[in-house]
């Protein structure tokens, strides 16, 4: 897989056990890639570690006055300088070229489990821990995947070096042959303290990029009650907490930094200290002792990789364990389904309430829960939470569960009380799936943007169109009303089958919520619309009116026959209390003994 092939057809199904297991997987997806970074590589470590061979050479030619071998030794220091200058360009380039597709499988499995799971991702982990992962966490995974060809490489270029040093010159080869195990093993007592500590700091910076979304969010709020600086000083802490964690983590890196300078230091001094020896005693020549010393010096190169490799896995490890967990989350329902694929009509049905909407109808449900209400309006759209075996919601008969995810979706529309605007032009945000009959121009007028078009182009002064006009990031330079409606216009101009919208006008004035009533029912005619809500305004205006108590249909008809017949219902939707209530119901016996009296006169 090369970069300009990107994105995947197919990332593939990952081994989401537990980290080490979903690196294993990584790797073994590029499988190709990294061989190619290996070969590259020994090219690279090779022919850096056959320049003190040649040196040596050329020193013991200089020695023995031959200019034929050192004529000799000059083409090999070129042919070295060559492979150097190849092996290092293509080793970056395949090594880039792993990192990089290695990111980008991992961000494409993210994609793809974060639409399969939708809203039921951030109730099973918290939102920043989502944004970590898809972000540092994934360049983390990427490094070490870059980083594993690099070492290997350089572990079996320190082999070969220590080899042919035993065979070229044993009484100073066998030191280095034992030294560098030393060298390359010394830190690995250090590195599960170091990888504790730099996991706390992850999971601190997490806390704290969790906190600071949730801040900015919730911005407009907080100005409103004067919250600001309480805020600002849980982040100021939890900042601190980061800071203070990361340079925990970092004295123990510059630790281990420390101890591969200082040993591969001691070893080079052994090696001088007994060449020297040798030397006089007249076992070496000049040329083999100048040759070991430096290659000693010149593998304290391929060693910094060691290192390198240590410390992407202690960072990787913890970040593919988060990916992991997310990879590892499961839809209720299957994602290929049972069913043929296509979209089903007629009327939809839930066996666990008895909710019945009627096919082409406006069906309005009342919840006295508004938790349950979320919860019942996600199993309406085929995104249960958990699973329900044998209770699905049925579409003209068709179980949603069975259904293909694209078939599911496509059918039946859920539009949540807290709808995200993504930042963008107007023309952007309406960019959507659709049918097609129902253009911008009816949505909008049917959710009463005219004020939020107002504010839009207000804010786009550039913007001759106002479509052109740019919505700010979750749309936050507009109020939680206008928000709403423009939520409330893009569901419109998809116009699915089924529309499930939950409390869509929780935000807007009476006298809006009166029009947009009347406009969702004149644009949705035929098709069939859910509304959870208790406003007045609009229960009024629906065809058919559910009232759903403690999990089950208590209730079903018109609202204003509801109001006056159904205490449960009346007190959901006008707020009664007990004390009103009774009163309510002794008037209402009076009527009825004022009715028998007259009857019978």
């Amino acid at each position: 897989m090369q970069i300009q092939d990107l994105p995947y057809p197919d990332p593939g199904v990952p081994d989401a056990r537990s980290g080490p297991r979903f690196l294993w997987w990584l790797g073994r997806n590029q499988l190709g890639g990294q061989l190619k970074s290996l070969a590259w590589g020994l090219l690279h470590f090779l022919s850096v570690s056959g320049m003190p061979f040649c040196v040596g050479l050329a020193v013991q030619s200089v020695v023995e006055r031959s200019g034929v071998r050192l004529a000799m030794t000059g083409g090999l220091l070129l042919l070295c300088g060559a492979g150097i200058a190849l092996g290092d360009t293509m080793l970056h380039r395949t090594a880039v070229t792993n990192w990089i597709t290695a990111a980008a499988r991992v961000q494409q499995l993210l994609a793809r489990r974060t639409a399969e799971l939708g809203a039921t991702l951030t109730r099973r982990v918290a939102a920043g821990e989502v944004v970590a992962v898809s972000t540092g966490d994934v360049e983390k995974i990427g490094w070490f995947v870059e980083a594993l060809s690099r070492f290997t490489a350089a572990a079996l270029t320190v082999v070969a070096v220590c080899v042919g040093l035993v065979v070229y010159q044993p009484a100073l080869g066998v030191v280095v042959a034992v030294g560098m195990p030393v060298l390359a093993l010394a830190v690995l007592p250090l590195l599960p303290r170091a990888t504790r500590r730099a996991d706390t700091q992850r999971e601190k910076a997490g806390r704290a990029t969790e906190l600071a979304s949730d801040t900015v969010a919730g911005l407009r709020v907080l100005r409103g009650i004067g919250g600001e600086e309480l805020f600002l000083e849980r982040y100021r802490r939890a900042s601190q907490e980061v800071r203070t964690a990361a340079v925990r983590s970092a004295r123990m890196w510059s630790l281990i930094s420390a101890i591969q300078v200082l040993l591969p230091g001691l070893l080079m001094i052994t090696v001088v200290w007994r060449g020297v020896q040798l030397a006089h005693e007249g076992r070496i020549a000049v040329g083999e002792l100048v040759t070991v010393y430096s290659a000693v010096m010149l593998l304290t190169y391929p060693l910094r990789h060691f290192e390198e490799i240590a410390m992407a896995y202690s960072f990787s490890q913890p970040s593919a364990r988060r990916a992991a967990r997310v990879l590892s989350l499961e839809r209720a329902t299957e994602v290929g389904g049972s069913h043929e694929a296509g979209v089903p009509d007629g009327d939809l049905y839930d066996p666990r309430t008895g909710l019945l909407a009627p096919a082409g109808r406006l069906t309005a449900v009342v919840c006295g829960d508004p938790d349950a209400a979320g919860v019942l309006a996600e199993r309406l759209g085929g995104h249960p939470a958990e699973k329900t075996e044998g209770v699905s919601v049925l579409l003209g008969g068709v179980p949603l569960d069975e259904l293909p995810l694209d078939s599911a979706r496509t059918a039946v529309l859920v539009q949540d009380k807290d709808p995200v605007l993504l930042s963008g032009s107007l023309r952007e945000l309406f960019d959507v799936p659709a049918s097609g009959a129902v253009d911008a121009r009816e949505a909008l007028a049917a959710a009463q943007c005219g004020d939020v078009l107002d504010a839009l182009v207000q804010g786009s002064p550039a913007a001759e169109d106002p479509m052109d006009a740019r919505i700010t990031e979750r749309g936050r330079s507009l109020s939680g009303g206008q928000r709403q409606r423009l939520a409330l216009a893009r569901s419109l101009i998809t116009d699915p089958r089924v529309l499930v919208l939950d409390e869509p006008t929780s935000a807007v004035d009476s006298h809006t919520e009166a029009r947009i009533a009347e406009g969702v029912r004149r644009l949705r005619t035929g098709r069939t619309t859910v509304v959870f809500t208790s406003s007045p305004l609009l229960l009024d205006r629906a065809d058919r009116v559910v009232l759903v108590q403690e999990g089950q249909v208590a209730a079903v008809g018109l609202h204003r026959d509801l109001v006056h017949s159904e205490p449960r219902y009346r007190a959901v939707v006008t707020r009664e209390t007990d004390a009103e209530a009774a009163a309510h119901g002794d008037v209402l016996a009076e009527l009825e003994e004022l009715e028998g009296i007259e009857e019978s006169a």
